[in-house]
């Protein structure tokens, strides 16, 4: 069987690992429990945390054991890593409530049952230390001067790090050490952000217990440019179907940019790496084939085959001329607004497919709004009774986006 360090060396998530050579011997001769950390600083599962999402998935499915740690203890404190101002701070029950959010989603994608993986909660051990034990056990473990050399604290240093944040990397680093203890896990994985305190959490291991401990990263979703990915006007990608639609989820990946479809093949989708490879190559026209194939494939994973193949029809209906399908996104509206009539801006805004009125008036000017197939002329035109078809305005942004308003 072929090592998954292979397998993730292929499809493109190695960024940095500890000890490459033991790590690589390790993963091919036994089953090896490692974790990687979630705060659930939100309700909702991203994009970005999809990519850590399959790694986790291709090592369970060669045999090693998975623990998903939600951070129940960690988002109390805040990871100050690529911030540049103090996390807003979360009340323990919002950050319970997430979490529940976050255990939900990830059991779609790992297998928890039978013990083939665990699912652990931070706060269990966080929340109970004490102190003055914690600094004369793991604080004295750390250099201060060599914290401060860590990007994630550099990066703060000029607009103020909080005490507060500073003690996240002994926070993220004891977690591992009490994986280790409790379950025997000897790797962490993450973003390639995450490289302070895995590193931090490696090191503890070893010298409060003199046991071995890896660490491995993984490169961040983004694009050619080095911007990340899953972002939109409306704002990050979920994947709660409820705040991002199967739709809109499917039309963002059918429209990523050429030169990024090939990555998004490897690391988002189970496609063997000799297809990636050859959709990959396509040229021209071409690519659009493989933009179709990343969009249903990454769709299927995340929200199921019945919704990929909606959201697939939806997007041919729509492309192939037709004005109108069942599976394309919808709004309801409220007649009365309808029939004393409201501005093309009020609609893209009832849409939600614009940010600001300022952005809503730049797009009718450059002429990227069309409603019921015809160009909107200028932003105070009006959408009245006569507009409604079959029940439905149908609006279309750009030459990608289509969203309707349904009158009820």
């Amino acid at each position: 069987m072929t090592n998954v360090y292979d397998i993730l060396k292929e499809r493109g998530f190695i960024e940095a690992c500890t000890h490459e050579n033991e790590v690589r011997e390790l993963l091919g001769k036994e089953s090896v429990t490692f974790y990687i950390g979630f705060d659930p600083t939100a309700d909702s599962l991203t994009a970005g945390h999809f990519l850590t999402i399959m790694a986790m998935s291709h090592m369970q499915r060669a045999g090693h054991r998975p623990i998903a740690l939600i951070g129940g203890g960690t988002t109390l404190i805040g990871d100050p890593t690529g911030k540049t101002d103090m996390r807003k701070m979360m009340t323990a029950e919002q950050i319970n409530q997430n979490g529940e959010k976050f255990k939900q989603q990830l059991s779609k994608f790992i297998d928890f049952s039978d013990g083939k993986a665990l699912m652990i909660n931070n706060a269990d051990w966080l929340t109970k230390l004490n102190y003055i034990d914690f600094l004369r056990d793991i604080g004295v473990h750390f250099s201060v001067n060599r914290m401060l050399t860590a990007e994630c604290y550099k990066s703060r240093m000029e607009k103020g790090l909080t005490f507060l944040e500073f003690n996240y990397m002994l926070m993220q680093s004891y977690d591992f050490l009490e994986l280790s203890r409790r379950f025997g896990c000897k790797m962490q994985l993450g973003g390639s952000d995450q490289w302070s305190n895995i590193i931090g959490g490696v090191e503890l291991i070893r010298r409060a217990d003199g046991k071995d401990a890896y660490g491995l990263t993984f490169k961040l979703l983004t694009n050619s440019q080095g911007i990340k990915m899953g972002k939109t006007v409306a704002g990050a990608v979920w994947l709660d179907p409820e705040k991002t639609s199967p739709y809109d989820f499917y039309q963002y990946w059918r429209n990523v940019d050429d030169a990024d479809v090939e990555k998004c093949l490897g690391l988002l989708t189970y496609l063997p790496m000799d297809e990636v490879r050859r959709l990959g190559a396509l040229e021209g026209a071409e690519i659009n084939k493989a933009k179709e194939v990343l969009a249903y494939e990454l769709t299927k994973i995340v929200h199921g085959e019945d919704e990929a193949k909606k959201a697939q029809e939806a997007a041919r209906s729509l492309f192939g001329g037709e004005k109108s399908s069942d599976n394309t996104p919808t709004t309801e509206i409220d007649a009365a607004a309808v029939e004393k009539g409201m501005t093309v801006i009020e609609a893209l805004e009832a849409a939600k497919l614009i940010a600001t009125r300022s952005e809503g008036r730049r797009l009718i000017q450059q002429g990227g709004i069309k409603i019921n197939g015809n160009k909107a002329e200028s932003f105070d035109s009006m959408i009245t009774a006569d507009d409604v078809k079959d029940g439905y305005i149908l609006i279309q942004k750009g030459k990608k986006v289509y969203h309707r308003l349904k009158v009820r």
